[in-house]
């Protein structure tokens, strides 16, 4: 390849580097946090099976607006027989700001959205409940995606192999609950 074929090249290249650049610092960072814990706390026994096992509220900021679709999820890598997919929802709009607390189990979400089933066999949310003995570490995974999404069925890990390929960011907070 000549001198200017290259030299084309890395101009390309350097423009396409700027234009990201821009994109990025010109978008505040997703966030996901819950009003009902700070990051890294304890989750309130309301939100787990010692409790009336709802779902904690969720706050969103700072969508980028590449999105077309949100999924969260939620897991806890601590559980004895490997990650504990504790609940799963897809294709929220990406105007979503909050969660509210105690969302009902099944299919759909308010505002739009579907729940997906977690490891408990349930559509909808399952709270901590981990086996007697040290605090587990709850994962609240946010992704932005750059299209909805069809799974091969609701399950939480068909949802998470059809986001592949479509994530445009993530954001992540984590609780801890033990008995």
């Amino acid at each position: 390849m000549g001198r200017i074929a290259n030299h084309a090249i890395n101009l390309a290249a350097c423009a396409a580097a700027i234009v990201l650049a821009a994109n990025v610092s010109a978008h505040p960072r997703m966030r996901l946090r819950s009003p009902a814990f700070a990051a890294g706390a304890p989750i309130p026994e309301q939100y787990t099976c010692s409790g009336k096992d709802i779902s904690p509220p969720l706050e969103i900021d700072g969508i980028p607006p590449a999105a077309k679709s949100l999924v969260l999820v939620v897991d806890d890598p601590d559980a004895p027989s490997g990650t504990f997919e504790h609940w799963v929802v897809y294709n929220m709009p990406p105007n979503t700001t909050l969660i509210p607390a105690g969302v009902a189990p099944g299919a759909t979400m308010p505002g739009g959205g579907q729940q997906g089933r977690n490891d408990f066999g349930r559509l909808g949310y399952g709270g901590p409940c981990p086996p007697p003995g040290a605090a587990h570490h709850y994962r609240f995974w946010l992704f932005a995606l750059s299209s909805t999404i069809t799974p091969a069925s609701p399950d939480a890990r068909e949802i998470q192999r059809a986001m592949q390929g479509h994530v445009v960011e993530s954001a992540e907070t984590t609780g801890t609950f033990g008995r």
